[in-house]
């Protein structure tokens, strides 16, 4: 993979095989272009985020950090953000980006498993970084009890920078970690060199991290480009800008979006979180073409008012990070006129599988057909080719592919490049796409996912709580909501003890992870082994949304 830039006045061609070569790339074709603006009004053209980028990867050598160590990215959709995350590739370390509303105990246990020695955040997170350096410290002082051994036996001495904010002694501000000015990064230029840590879906309590390399970052921003618009233009071009409202700590912001308008030379509009009519107005403000997002938001555009004046001057609405409903997809394109794409894809394959801009044809459901140099089949529980039309276990195979999981690449492709993703799906006569459920039991709230276990073992802790089960039930706004189940200890106490889930929810969950109802019942369906059947609750979920229960 090269491009040669020597016509735009370089002396040799510059080998994308780091993502930050790319900031390069497009400076040197046109560095008076916006790359970045702001909704508060901040904007950085291309030859001015590629100087900041390297201001930030000079300054964080400057720090002691080295080839391969990792940097935790606890901040919004924001400047810095973008300048920390590339400026960290470029210096060959390690960017780990994260939710910035973890709660601490989430963010100590990342901070410790990844081995981050250097955690920035901005004024909105930094209380609880700081909290959450502070614990692991502890662990590592010898107080066990904060972090299991496993873990900290991979943490490192965290350090604080700050964004916006005033440093405490110990910490950097982000002012005082760039350098002053840039000097080159002598290092093993090598594709298969770790670029980011992506704390992805588990069936354990904890989330892993994704091991993605530049190759898999870069081979899937070029297997995007490749795809074509029924008019024969790419999905992100040099002339279009692009929104970025979709969160850059996930991968369908970090790698589809942000890797697209890098790739690309676009304009890339930061928003730091949804809002029906702010993200609108931003659109016609800024003179978005392109709208990438979750399905969670189109419910909430739904008769919003001047909704076809804001969309006037949009080519492309992309939906991916899960399916979207039919009905939202119609509705929304019977108002606007603009019809929506969606995609399959996972944080493992960095992230884009399949688009409905590869589809042959528009099919009702389809989440299209798999990306240029992506393979994809299916496999019945022997391992067998379905017959057509019937499901099976979604398996991929890709230069996109993650290296395995953190921190041993366990899982990760099989010999023959093939990895079985956990999904269930089927295969129309065309190669289309059609998501059937999990195999695992993870819930997409909003596009994010869900551990049951993890919800079940905060839930599990309350005093009153006999046994709980946490499934996923069909919701409106955000795609699938989390509903607990509860046997309690004694039925007459039911209501405190409901309160008292509530409460330790609130305290110990993210908004999106806290169940939005919560049921008591008097026995839980199981196997003949103990096992919850999960399966009949949402079959008893079905059927009193059908009515048939009252």
């Amino acid at each position: 993979m090269s491009l040669d830039i020597r016509e735009a006045g370089l002396a040799a061609p510059l080998e994308p095989t780091l993502v930050a070569d790319l900031v390069g790339l497009a400076a040197a074709r046109d560095g008076s272009r916006d790359a970045l603006i702001e909704t508060s009004g901040r904007t950085l053209t291309w030859a001015e985020l590629d100087h900041e980028v390297g201001r930030v990867a000079t300054g964080l050598g400057d720090a002691g950090l080295v080839a391969g160590q990792r940097v935790m990215l606890v901040l919004g959709n924001r400047v810095e953000l973008v300048t920390t995350y590339l400026g960290a590739l470029r210096a060959q370390l390690v960017a780990v980006p994260v939710n910035p509303r973890a709660k601490v105990d989430d963010l100590a246990w990342m901070i410790a498993d990844s081995g981050a020695r250097l955690v920035v955040a901005d004024q909105a997170s930094v209380a609880e970084a700081r909290a959450a350096a502070q614990l692991v410290r502890e662990a590592l002082a010898g107080s066990r009890d904060v972090l299991d051994d496993e873990v900290v036996t991979r943490a490192h001495q965290p350090r604080l920078v700050v964004v916006d904010s005033d440093a405490q002694a110990g910490e950097l501000t982000y002012g005082a970690l760039r350098a002053d000015r840039p000097r080159p990064v002598h290092a093993r230029r090598d594709p298969e060199t770790l670029a980011c840590l992506l704390y992805a879906g588990s069936s354990d309590d904890r989330p892993r991290a994704a091991m993605l390399t530049h190759r898999a970052l870069l081979a899937n921003v070029e297997q995007t480009s490749a795809v074509r618009h029924s008019d024969g233009t790419a999905l992100i071009g040099a002339a279009d800008v692009v929104l970025g409202v979709l969160p850059l700590f996930h991968v369908y912001g970090l790698n589809a979006v942000l890797g697209g308008v890098l790739r690309n030379g676009a304009t890339l509009v930061l928003v730091d979180h949804f809002d029906p009519r702010g993200t609108l107005d931003a659109i016609t403000a800024h003179h978005v073409t392109v709208v990438p997002v979750a399905p969670a938001v189109f419910p909430h555009w739904r008769g919003l008012e001047h909704l076809a004046d804001g969309f006037s001057g949009v080519r492309l609405v992309l939906s991916g990070s899960a399916p979207l409903s039919q009905a939202d997809s119609e509705d929304f394109t019977a108002v606007t006129g603009v019809p929506v794409h969606q995609g399959y894809g996972l944080t493992e394959a960095a992230p884009v599988v399949t688009s409905t801009l590869a589809s042959s044809a528009q099919v009702p459901g389809s989440l299209g057909a798999a990306l240029p140099g992506v393979g994809l089949r299916l496999v019945d529980d022997l391992g067998l080719e379905p017959e057509q039309g019937d499901p099976g276990e979604i398996l991929v195979r890709g230069s996109n592919l993650f290296s395995g999981y953190w921190p041993d690449g366990a899982d990760g492709p099989a010999a023959d490049g093939w990895w079985a993703t956990g999904d269930v799906g089927f295969l129309d006569e065309g190669g289309d796409l059609f998501l059937a459920d999990r195999l695992d039991e993870v819930v997409v709230v909003a596009g994010f996912r869900v551990y049951p276990h993890e919800v079940e073992a905060v839930v599990a802790d309350v005093r009153g709580v006999e046994d709980v089960a946490v499934i996923g039930v069909p919701d409106d706004a955000t795609g699938s909501a989390v509903v607990a189940y509860l046997r309690v200890t004694d039925l007459d106490q039911t209501a405190a003890v409901v309160d008292a889930v509530r409460e330790r929810c609130a305290t110990s969950l993210a908004g999106f992870k806290r169940p939005s109802r919560v049921e008591v019942v008097e026995e839980l369906p199981t196997t003949l082994a103990g096992r919850v059947r999960k399966g009949a609750l949402r079959q008893q979920e079905r059927r009193q949304a059908l009515g048939v229960l009252e």
